[in-house]
């Protein structure tokens, strides 16, 4: 397997950023760590092993980043709009800087997030927010309300970031063609942990209903917890079904 660690300072950011790349051709895959992860985590959760034969046959690249949660949505002793400002700066270094990185290396194609728990609300948030980069979305046990972090509170940052609350509103077609164009799947077990995850995934369902944007909503059984050995089946249970479709 072709594996490449990339480090490079961010001006978006004002700091050095890590990645890495796992494969040599296929689609391109934007992987996002839990909350406050790191780079490496998919791999050491197991999760490139996991799906290490799309990789190996030139299914899939995986790009794997870093988080800035810390800085950001977790960083609870600042205010809600700063930490809603830092994560604006984090959106445009994954669009600005990492979104080029692998475009340029893919032909200009379109990628794949993906991202388990924080990394779940993170690869859909993106996805939604910028469809011109991502036609393409897997989210496992994610949250896509900020209620959980900010609790009640409400400012045009913190609304653009919170796919429960812009989503309902979006009307304008460029975005909901783009997104029935896409590939939708969103996933959630029904044990332990999974509660607020479920009930997003749910509201979230309605509201993709109610626009027509057709979407794979995946509620897995009562013993589906909130961790890593679920999701180590899940996506390459997700990816095989979109090689059955010739999608990867």
């Amino acid at each position: 397997m072709n594996i490449e660690y990339h480090r490079w300072y961010s001006s978006n950011l004002g700091q050095e950023m890590e990645l890495k790349v796992y494969g040599h051709a296929g689609r391109p895959v934007l992987v996002f760590p839990a909350q406050s992860g790191r780079f490496f985590d998919f791999e050491n959760f197991g999760m490139v092993e996991a799906v290490g034969p799309f990789i190996e046959n030139g299914l899939i690249t995986l790009y794997t980043v870093d988080s800035v949660d810390s800085q950001t949505w977790a960083n609870f002793a600042a205010h809600p709009h700063d930490r809603a400002a830092r994560h604006e700066e984090y959106d445009r270094y994954i669009t600005q800087e990492v979104g080029p990185f692998f475009q340029q290396r893919h032909g200009g194609q379109k990628a794949i997030s993906t991202g388990c728990s924080m990394g779940g609300y993170h690869c859909a948030n993106f996805f939604f927010r910028h469809p011109d980069l991502f036609n393409g979305v897997i989210s496992l046990s994610g949250l896509f309300s900020l209620r959980h972090f900010i609790g009640d509170y409400m400012d045009e940052l913190v609304y653009f970031n919170a796919p429960l609350q812009y989503l309902p509103g979006l009307e304008d077609p460029w975005y909901l063609d783009q997104y029935r164009q896409s590939d939708i799947i969103i996933c959630a077990g029904q044990g332990a942990w999974e509660d607020e995850m479920r009930a997003d995934a749910a509201h979230l369902q309605a509201i993709l209903d109610a626009k027509g944007v057709p979407a794979w909503f995946d509620f897995w059984g009562h013993d589906v917890n909130h961790d890593w050995p679920w999701w180590r089946k899940q996506l390459p249970y997700f990816l095989s079904k979109l090689q059955q479709e010739g999608k990867v």
